[in-house]
């Protein structure tokens, strides 16, 4: 599970999106964003929260929020899911797994009995001086935007 906090600066990250495009953290200098890890596109509960975060964008915008997704998944899968669920927002196809590692979201899980690491669901919100403001690792995905804002 991750070690940061609420008041540590967020992790510098650069990563490709969903359309071979760089996203990094200075992009969003002087602006709130939301930053969620999910652990693959188009999977059942993952699919929730991409939604349930899209059907707030709007609210999220008002109050001055960017949100970025990411996961380890290809550009292409990540391209898939942002079109399929016409999703609002950029998707990070982060395979060598820079930004989960460096927001500490990969490690061990268990699963119907076996263990195997990969992302731990978790979202970061981040404020306009680039600082953490909030960590939600116990993520409701039917109900995530209400969890942030």
């Amino acid at each position: 599970m991750t070690t940061l906090k609420v008041g540590d600066k967020a992790p510098n990250f650069s990563a490709l999106d969903q359309d071979g495009n760089t996203v990094t953290l200075s992009d969003f200098k002087g602006k709130k964003l939301v930053v969620f890890f999910y652990p693959k596109a188009s999977t059942p509960g993952c699919t929730a929260e991409a939604c349930n975060l899209k059907d707030n964008y709007h609210t999220f915008q008002s109050q001055g929020y960017e949100i970025l997704g990411v996961s380890a998944d290809s550009a292409k899968r990540q391209q898939n899911f942002k079109n399929k669920y016409e999703l609002p927002y950029p998707l990070l196809a982060d395979e060598d797994k820079k930004v989960i590692e460096a927001f500490g979201v990969w490690g061990p899980k268990k699963f119907m009995g076996k263990e195997y690491d990969g992302i731990h669901r978790s979202t970061f919100v981040i404020n306009e001086e680039g600082v953490l403001t909030d960590v939600i690792s116990k993520v409701k995905t039917k109900d995530h935007a209400a969890q942030i804002l």
